[in-house]
């Protein structure tokens, strides 16, 4: 039986072993995931049992320490230095590789060159999403309290890649093709709370938010109620692991059979965590 195992501390409730089970039952593969919370002074001593398995899943706070235990880094992990899936060779060597970026475009779907983009928020995640929205020709406008921290990634992301990013304080009144939420804000227990006002979601084309609890936050909520495509955060995560899977064991996964899995995640957040009146 393969064996599979997510590493990170403190882990607490993942939804990690829930997706990739049922990702195994698409495959018609028999195997097992676990979850694997691991000191961080002990990380180097738990890396020769990582070895024996047939690939692992990295999250907070390993995606960086892990790097010096790897072969060898894909063209993903490379772009950002950080590794969130570890596939496993017959020798025992650890090869890394970064699915977060296939799972949000998997998720968000078409940028088109010269779209226009907004992103609320840039750090960690956003981070990436903002780089992938540069690669794919975007133009792009980050919105961010921490100015300092928007200036640098946008300074970082004209280095690179020579392109010109906006970065302000509050949404400009204006339309956009994309809005996407990379905060924080909306997340369960606070389930009222909206990154950004009515009128910049009326000016949105589209919208994406990476929360996935609640799995419609309020954002979602509103965007839905105009019309507007809108995709959660659950989308990303099922997404990611199906990538991950398909480096671990080469199964070919058919996108609907992935989107239902989706539709049954977010069922699944929602009897684990049922809806509340959070704080605004």
């Amino acid at each position: 039986m393969y064996r599979f195992t997510l590493i990170g501390h403190p882990l607490g409730h993942s939804m990690s072993p829930w997706i990739h089970e049922r990702l195994f039952r698409l495959a018609g593969l028999t195997a097992a995931y676990t979850l694997t919370d691991i000191a961080p002074e002990d990380l180097a001593g738990s890396v020769d049992g990582l070895r024996r398995l047939r690939g692992f899943n990295v999250t907070i706070p390993y995606k960086t320490d892990i790097l010096p235990h790897l072969k060898k880094l894909d063209e993903t992990a490379e772009r950002y230095q950080s590794v969130n899936t570890v596939a496993v060779n017959s020798d025992g060597e650890l090869f890394g590789y970064n699915t977060d970026c296939s799972g949000f475009l998997h998720s968000v779907g078409e940028i088109p060159a010269d779209s226009s983009v907004l992103l609320v928020g840039c750090g960690g995640v956003g981070r990436m999403m903002a780089t992938e929205c540069v690669l794919h020709g975007a133009a792009l406008t980050v919105v961010e309290r921490d100015l300092p921290r928007a200036q640098a990634l946008a300074e970082e992301l004209q280095r690179r890649f020579q392109t010109d990013i906006r970065v302000l304080e509050a949404a400009p009144e204006e339309d956009f093709d994309l809005l996407m939420n990379a905060t924080p804000v909306g997340m369960y227990p606070k389930v009222n709370a909206c990154p950004v006002s009515d009128d910049v979601i009326a000016r949105s084309g589209r919208v994406f938010d990476v929360i996935y609890n609640p799995t419609e936050t309020q954002l979602i909520r509103k965007a839905k109620a105009l019309g507007k495509e809108a995709v959660g955060g659950s989308a990303m995560l099922v997404w990611q692991a199906a990538v991950a899977q398909s480096i671990w064991n080469n199964p070919r996964f058919d996108p609907a059979d992935i989107w239902a899995l989706v539709t049954e995640m977010q069922a699944e957040v929602d009897r684990l965590f049922p809806a509340m009146e959070g704080e605004a």
